[in-house]
């Protein structure tokens, strides 16, 4: 090795051998707040799109497939503007660092989303939400890969449990924001545009309080920056030892090889690195499907199924307060359990519930299955975000993991012009059918070629 990789080694030794404290803890609530605006920006969607057709922006059956006053078009916007976030800004991160990126993503999705709250025609709704949404897309980028580089290698499914846990608290709250701001305008403004705004508002917040946040050690020794590299480890040293009252460090494991000798985007798609993009990108493509098929649409499947504007908001809203609790409930296995075969568990529960769920007719049984379906979903999230950011070098992570997420803002892009396209055909039952056949279908690509993670370094993976 040369002297940077043989340092880049020795950094990675030393933040692998980090006891899991409060601290840590800490660091890895702070990182997961941007995360949080990924999702209340997604499940918006669904929550406002009934407003945005009361409000006669848009219409529930638009003429055409691209017709930009459809809620597919709507939805099409946002994960189009995630696309370009992901594929054509991931690499960012490789080149500036992890936390400049976290600076720049949230401030540009905060003002895109206060210019969206104030427009009065489709196209503008829809330009605006493609712009925040690029922003949205850059920031799950860097949040995965920087988690991935500072959290030990045994707590790292427990880590972005946690991380999805704090993501998923914010379901509720949009959903609760929908059920009570979308049928009504308070001071003459309407109710949609009020969820947008608080959205700008929380992100600047979230904003200001990572300002403390470190570079990554990892990503500084790589990049031969060796004072900041030192820095940085050396701070959260000292925080892991405040929290264990003074007390020694365990020492280094022996340091595994790492190379720097590459940046190219190239490396993503030769060996050893291919065929994990193959695999990943296929299966972002089919994950998709399951979990924005069922979540960005719970209130149009539950108006579809003959109950009322205001009742499916009410529904929504209760379906929703599971969301949190799924990742809380699999921090139980997210270290002991291999990270494919949780996919492939997680991915049987989507296409099974989904089922269930739309053959029910009471309100009980609806909603139960609705749960269920959410936990589900949940447990899938936080088990493909960790696994995706660890099968990849840190010289190229950012890069690599914007590659194969890509992939899922396409699939989505695509995914609520084929829901709202089921839905007319074959009803919610036709949806659940078409979700299950993507679930199958990603069931057997995970669990036929995904290699196994679970308590390994990173750079043990990435050999």
């Amino acid at each position: 090795m040369s002297t940077t990789e043989q340092f880049a080694a020795d950094i990675a030794a030393r933040l692998d051998r980090l006891p899991f404290t409060r601290s840590i803890w800490w660091l890895v609530v702070l990182i997961s707040l941007g995360g949080v605006f990924e999702l209340y920006s997604l499940f918006m969607t669904a929550y406002i799109a009934p407003g945005l057709v009361k409000g006669g922006l848009f219409v529930s059956h638009p003429a055409g497939f691209f017709a930009v006053n459809g809620v597919g078009f709507f939805v099409f916007c946002t994960f189009a503007g995630m696309f370009v976030g992901t594929m054509g800004c991931g690499f960012i991160a490789d080149l500036l660092g992890r936390r400049s990126i976290f600076t720049v993503s949230l401030i540009w999705y905060s003002i895109a989303s206060a210019i969206m709250a104030f427009q009065t025609s489709a196209v503008g709704v829809d330009f605006w939400r493609f712009v925040a949404a690029i922003g949205v897309g850059l920031e799950q980028v860097t949040i995965d890969t920087y988690l991935s580089e500072l959290v030990p290698p045994k707590g790292r499914g427990r880590a972005f449990a946690f991380y999805q846990f704090i993501e998923f608290c914010v379901v509720p709250v949009v959903a609760l924001l929908g059920w009570l701001l979308v049928p009504i305008s308070p001071f003459g403004l309407a109710g949609w545009s009020w969820i947008a705004l608080i959205a700008a508002v929380g992100a600047l917040a979230a904003w200001f309080m990572r300002l403390g946040l470190p570079e990554s050690p990892r990503w500084l020794a790589l990049r031969n920056k060796r004072p900041e590299a030192e820095a940085a480890m050396a701070r959260i040293e000292d925080m892991v030892r405040r929290d264990l009252r003074g007390a020694e460090l365990p020492p280094p494991s022996k340091a595994v090889a790492i190379a720097s000798h590459s940046l190219s985007f190239s490396e993503v798609l030769k060996p050893p690195y291919g065929q994990r993009t193959l695999l990943l990108s296929v299966f972002n493509l089919l994950q998709t499907v399951g979990f924005y098929g069922f979540a960005a649409w719970v209130p149009t499947l539950l108006i579809a199924k003959g109950i009322t504007v205001t009742h499916s908001l009410l529904y929504a809203f209760i379906i929703a307060i599971a969301n949190p609790v799924g990742p809380l409930l699999g921090m139980a296995i997210a270290d002991k359990m291999e990270r494919k075969w949780q996919l492939v568990c997680s991915g049987i529960g989507i296409g099974v519930f989904m089922l269930l769920f739309a053959l029910q007719e009471s309100a009980g049984a609806i909603i139960f299955f609705g749960v269920l379906v959410t936990l589900s979903s949940n447990w899938l999230s936080f088990a493909f975000h960790n696994y995706q950011a660890e099968l990849y070098p840190t010289r190229i992570r950012a890069r690599a993991v914007g590659f194969v997420y890509s992939w899922s803002r396409v699939s989505a892009a695509f995914v609520g012009l084929l829901i709202g396209f089921f839905l007319v055909q074959g009803g919610t039952i036709g949806v659940a059918l078409f979700i299950g056949v993507a679930m199958a279908l990603m069931i057997l690509v995970i669990g036929t070629f995904g290699p196994h993670t679970r308590n390994l370094r990173l750079e043990e993976i990435a050999h």
